[in-house]
């Protein structure tokens, strides 16, 4: 789900660049004559203990590399299998997708499971996650990353001027350069959400499958919403759930990150403010917010235990996804503000890996540079950044001189259009979308449900974080989706769920 986050240089969102290349423009039919059947049997090692104590099935799909050349290299992707616990209900299957785009999705219907996903759901659906193109099991690309690289996130650092931006403009050159290097077969230059969709209908063939339901968070919605597009007739009952807003995210949707920071904020100042005995960051929410920004100037001229302000903010960014993570979020703000080194040297140390040796975050990092950077184009100016960040920075104070700053995509060339959003087909896209969510802000459900028109349903959920259907524990989030996936039953207007 990719909603974990631990403390250093791994522990932020990733938000990366890849290397493009010229793609010709490929057909939306994804499965050919005779799709291959899947044989299931037992997952890897990895996937056995991320998913225990369910049992999954797993098995791959051979997909083309390119599918403007449908006889050329294959890829096999790997997929995973939650059988239905009652054959006499079941109505087909349900694909899963966690996010990223870079977040492995073998093990997703276990965790959901775990969370509280309704048997009735699992009744009706053979639950099927995956690792899409380029992730994990399923041929993993990679730009080299290593553990002292300069660019450990997808989402840039705060640029604090403009220096700063032309500094993180020579970073990202290089990143898309040491990106471009490293595409040896040419699969970084393919990895599009576009095939990725294409991959997910050649898996509903190889499942022998008329069409397929879908449940996608974060940059699944994008996936989702572009598979619902390119394969109306194939969508049966599509949920997505943390909405970027279109079929792919482009730089206004990564500047939409400081909107979704400064409404999503409050909810944990107002939860440190009842706990100011416990962790001394203010009394009010008004005296925690003005502790952020004393900590990220301070932090901004005077680095401590490797914590600069950049780091800081990126931290707390991510740690705002879920509100079980605040009393985390507070404590490392009570050690940087007391001055408790020890406490910080432990906090770094949970996630120290040694210089210089492959980054954990290498393949996560590559995808997430890949598909976005070719998924649209990019500004290539960088007084564009400049112009952007100095905008943001007073907009939105909190974070916008770190998402609206420059990344890879950039200096990227990228591979394909990106998917056209089709309102023309059934009505079967529910949008569920929490009111304050600090990746994906509500604007973001508001501007798909525009562009889908009467094909979807609004539903808003009055939480924070990163997730609402299973993750936020709403019960009329819950209930609402669990009624259209399991009976088909649509909201019949947009629809808000009231704070539980």
């Amino acid at each position: 789900m990719k909603r974990q986050h631990g403390i250093g240089r791994s522990s932020v969102l990733a938000v990366v660049l890849g290397l493009g290349g010229s793609l010709l423009a490929a057909p939306a039919v994804a499965d050919g004559p005779r799709a291959p059947q899947v044989r299931w049997g037992a997952c890897p090692e990895d996937v056995v203990a991320e998913a225990a104590p369910t049992t999954l099935q797993c098995g791959t799909v051979p997909v083309p590399v390119d599918y403007a050349d449908p006889g050329g290299a294959r890829i096999d992707l790997m997929i995973s299998r939650l059988a239905r616990t009652d054959p006499d209900k079941r109505r087909g299957i349900l694909m899963l997708n966690p996010g990223g785009p870079g977040g492995s999705g073998l093990a997703l219907s276990a965790q959901l499971v775990s969370l509280g996903l309704p048997s009735s759901v699992t009744d009706r659906y053979d639950v099927i996650g995956m690792d899409t193109r380029g992730i994990g099991h399923s041929a993993p690309v990679s730009c080299g990353f290593t553990d002292d690289s300069p660019y450990i996130a997808n989402v840039p650092p705060y640029a604090v001027d403009d220096a700063a931006v032309t500094a993180r403009a020579k970073v990202a050159e290089q990143v898309a350069e040491q990106c471009a290097r490293n595409d040896h077969d040419g699969r970084l230059r393919r990895m599009t959400t576009a095939n990725t969709a294409r991959d997910l209908d050649r898996i509903r063939a190889a499942l022998g499958e008329e069409k397929t339901s879908y449940l996608g968070y974060s940059y699944g919605t994008a996936l989702g919403a572009a598979y619902a597009s390119m394969f109306p007739g194939r969508s049966d009952r599509i949920v997505l759930d943390s909405n970027i807003g279109d079929t792919h995210l482009d730089r206004d949707g990564m500047r939409r990150y400081a909107l979704g920071v400064e409404e999503t904020f409050p909810t944990f100042a107002k939860w440190a403010a009842a706990r100011h005995d416990d962790y001394g960051l203010g009394r009010t929410p008004a005296e925690v917010r003005e502790t952020y920004f004393a900590l990220a100037e301070r932090l901004d001229k005077a680095p401590t235990e490797g914590f600069d302000g950049g780091l800081f903010r990126q931290l707390t960014f991510a740690f705002l996804f879920n509100e079980g993570q605040y009393p985390k979020l507070a404590e490392q703000w009570r050690a940087l503000n007391s001055g408790d080194d020890a406490a910080l040297r432990r906090l770094r140390s949970e996630n120290a890996t040694a210089s210089g040796a492959p980054s954990p975050a290498d393949n996560p990092l590559s995808v997430f540079a890949s598909v976005t950077c070719n998924d649209v184009e990019w500004p290539e100016d960088v007084d564009t950044y400049r112009r952007g960040v100095a905008e943001d920075r007073e907009r939105y104070p909190l974070f916008g001189a770190a998402a609206a700053n420059i990344t890879p995509c950039a200096f990227w060339t990228k591979a394909e259009r990106p998917v056209a959003i089709n309102d023309d087909g059934p009505r079967n896209v529910l949008i569920v979308q929490n009111l304050r969510d600090p990746a994906t802000p509500h604007e973001g459900g508001k501007l798909l449900r525009q562009k889908f028109k009467d094909r979807s349903r609004l539903l808003s959920v009055d939480a924070s974080g990163h997730g609402a259907y299973v993750i936020s524990g709403n019960p009329c989030a819950l209930n609402t989706t669990t009624r259209f996936l399991v009976e088909g039953k649509m909201p019949g207007k947009d629809t808000l769920c009231s704070a539980s």
